[in-house]
């Protein structure tokens, strides 16, 4: 039995500790309250630590430090640069372009840039570059090759097969394993230019270039000042057919100044001074009779 004068507590839970039951029963309440009371500490401690100017200088210069001292390491460092399959002039130009000092650190290299630097080079058609173990940046280039010289308005220029610019050539005697073009335009048609060198193949002796006229057809040059003037559309196709008659004829060997090929149904024969004072002299005197 309950002693006289006492009351008898009550089992239930108040009103509040009833509430906050309820209230931590609710999912979202506790995860605002696991998460949220952390987050919010730290933030407030952030703040509070970002709210002094020396401590954020020193905190950046600890950081600057210690990324220099992982980035510097000798495992690292950049010591020399290694070129390969390219020419001394094009490897010297590259050295130029790039400009690094070394040592360097690998962090401070961009590649891409480089690369792009490289690649803007006339006789770099493309590179790739990377450090390799040991300290060394490999960087390995497709060299345009020269396959033909363009003699333009102001200088003489190196192309290669596509009749990209290759480098400038200061003597025409320093490349004369070269077929020579020449001429507004020229440098927009070399593989033709270069199809139709290879077509003259059996008077290769004899060519001296190909000269653009118009920018849209190719005159054959040839040694005695003779040209065959070649048309607009199927060069090769004309040219086979002037020397098929040189075979056959030894129509080239002639006194003769140009071939004319521009129209295919009538080709034309211009002939040198002295084949025009014989056809005058056979034609006004046919019997050969003195006067």
């Amino acid at each position: 039995m309950q002693p006289l004068g006492t009351s008898r507590r009550d089992p239930a839970p108040s009103r509040a500790a009833y509430r906050i039951q309820r209230l931590w029963l609710t999912p979202m309440f506790r995860t605002i309250l696991r998460a949220g009371t952390p987050a919010f500490l730290i933030l407030g401690a952030g703040f509070w630590f970002l709210s002094d100017a020396a401590r954020v200088e020193n905190l950046a210069m600890r950081v600057s430090e210690l990324r220099q001292s992982i980035e510097h390491r000798p495992e690292f460092m950049v010591n020399l640069m290694r070129i390969e399959n390219v020419s001394d002039e094009v490897a010297e130009d590259i050295r130029e372009v790039t400009a690094v000092d070394f040592p360097v650190s690998s962090f401070d290299l961009d590649l891409a840039e480089m690369r792009g630097r490289i690649e803007e080079l006339d006789a770099v058609a493309g590179a790739e570059l990377v450090v390799r173990r040991g300290g060394v940046l490999e960087v390995t280039v497709h060299e345009r090759m020269p396959a033909i010289v363009w003699r333009s308005r102001d200088a003489l220029e190196l192309l290669d097969e596509t009749g990209h610019r290759v480098a400038a050539l200061d003597h025409r005697t320093d490349r004369a394993d070269l077929a020579l073009i020449a001429g507004d335009g020229a440098d927009q048609a070399v593989p033709e230019a270069l199809a139709l060198l290879a077509t003259a193949g059996p008077i290769a002796d004899r060519v001296r270039g190909l000269l653009r006229i118009g920018e849209r057809r190719w005159d054959l040059m040839l040694d005695r000042d003779q040209r065959i003037m070649l048309p607009e559309n199927d060069a090769i196709a004309a040219l086979e057919r002037v020397l098929a008659l040189n075979e056959i004829n030894e129509l080239l060997a002639r006194d003769l100044v140009a071939i004319d090929m521009r129209d295919g149904r009538r080709p034309t024969l211009r002939l040198g001074e002295a084949a025009v004072e014989f056809f005058k002299q056979i034609t006004t005197n046919p019997t050969g009779d003195d006067a």
